[in-house]
């Protein structure tokens, strides 16, 4: 499966524990955009007036929680509103959602879109939860049904989505998503290939790309037995067809652009993809995508419908045509950063100085049982804030007579916007020992 930051749901053995902080967080946090207002104690969770009673499974971090109305894929010259605004421009008969709330339901996030009550994907370690039915949303798709409610044959809905991960220049805890739907009649094939055919011929830019798809339909990614084999081969040729000629679109400046399609798995599809480009040497992910399950349809009361969709990472798309080096660069508040950009157009990003980097190790024993690295980090980014740029694991060995289990993590520490103190970095990395301490119950070294 696709990383968190293009796919729906990244399907990963599970991973647990939580951090559960302590005392009174009250903070109204001012932004680019929309402050956030929120509020986090032992007994409850509040945000933009919504209050949610703690229990087992509340694991949301006020590091998280300040964002949340940052809405990056809104601000008109964010490079991620910018790829957001040029998809919607080629899908130009597509309704646009860009405003459902992020706070979902475990039934909108999970059981909705058919995944299976112990999937790992649902664990704590990988999502953010208020409490044990309500989360951040993890995906675009946890919406899915609200818009075809809507009406709509044909919609787009984009929006900031959470995940619990590790840190790098290429992830974050926050990042945002556009998912694409669309549903025909479900009748009989040469009516529905006139329905089909008529849009297909009306777009000639996917004919302008090296394809290489060799897919086939087969019983490892098959055919829904409610559906015939005929009208499924219609969609998805509309659904190749339609993302081919969007990627033609975002990348038309590229030379030799070749795309590739996979077989692929997710619960909500079947028949189901995914798709790659060839770009500078090497072969990128960029989106997920399948013919929609039909109880899906059929509980929007579209049993007569047949339908596909798909779901990519904005960041990964922006990082790739913008030349942007580091994720956290897109909630920087830099001006140097914030006015390179000009609206529907794509513009390499020229870089400011890069500050020297601070490195500072950490070395523990671990108690026995599970450790799960997200939330390590998850806690050293609470602990230190964005200017944490890498944790990487350098060092793991087991004691062969205590059996006692050693682990050394290298942080590096950068500001993408100022030079930072060896004694400032000092003092975080003293923070960042005592939490982690703390939490996860370990032996520093």
């Amino acid at each position: 499966m696709l990383r968190h930051s293009v796919s729906w749901v990244r399907f990963v053995q599970p991973k647990s524990c939580y951090t559960r902080p302590t005392g009174v967080c009250n903070i109204r946090v001012s932004s680019y955009s929309t402050a956030s207002d929120y509020t986090v104690t032992d007994k409850f969770v509040k945000v933009n007036g919504r209050t949610f009673e703690r229990d087992e499974w509340t694991n949301v971090t006020p590091n998280v929680l300040s964002k949340m109305n940052r809405k990056l894929h809104l601000q008109p010259t964010n490079p991620i509103s910018i790829i957001r605004q040029l998809i919607e421009s080629h899908f130009n008969n597509y309704k646009p959602f860009h405003s459902f709330s992020p706070i979902v339901s475990t039934q909108q996030n999970f059981d909705d879109l058919l995944i299976p009550k112990d999937h790992p994907s649902r664990t704590k370690s990988d999502n953010y939860y208020f409490d044990k039915n309500t989360l951040l949303r993890a995906h675009t798709s946890a919406h899915q049904l609200q818009g075809l409610s809507s009406g709509e044959k044909k919609f787009l809905i984009s929006g900031d989505v959470y995940r619990r991960d590790e840190i790098d220049a290429s992830h974050y805890p926050i990042f945002h998503q556009i998912e694409g739907f669309a549903y025909f009649d479900n009748t009989d094939p040469v009516s529905m290939r006139a329905q089909i055919e008529a849009g297909m011929n009306n777009d000639t830019r996917a004919n302008n790309i090296d394809l290489l798809d060799d897919t086939v339909i087969k019983p490892s990614n098959p055919i829904q037995g409610c559906h015939s084999p005929e009208n499924v081969q219609l969609v998805a040729a509309d659904l190749k067809h339609s993302i081919n000629s969007m990627i033609y679109s975002l990348f038309a400046d590229e030379p030799d652009l070749k795309v590739r399609w996979i077989d692929a798995y997710f619960p909500f599809t079947s028949p189901s993809w995914e798709v790659e480009i060839f770009y500078k040497g090497a072969w990128l992910e960029v989106l997920g995508c399948g013919v929609v399950q039909q109880p899906l349809m059929n509980k929007s009361g579209l049993d007569n419908k047949i339908g596909w969709a798909f779901g990519m990472g904005l960041e990964r798309l922006a990082m790739v045509l913008f030349d942007i080096p580091d994720i956290r660069l897109f909630w920087s508040e830099d001006k140097r950063f914030t006015e390179q950009f000009t609206p529907g157009k794509i513009q390499k990003f020229k870089p400011f100085s890069k500050y020297p980097p601070c490195i500072k190790d950490i070395s523990f024993w671990v108690p026995k049982g599970e450790w799960h690295e997200n939330n390590f980090c998850e806690v050293v980014r609470g602990a230190a804030g964005d200017i944490v740029e890498n944790v990487q694991l350098i060092d793991e060995f087991t004691h062969p007579k205590t059996d006692k289990r050693s682990l050394c993590y290298r942080i590096l520490y950068r500001s993408m916007d100022r030079n930072v103190t060896n004694e400032e970095i000092n003092a975080i990395q003293e923070k960042v020992r005592d939490v982690v301490q703390d939490e996860f119950k370990v032996e520093l070294r």
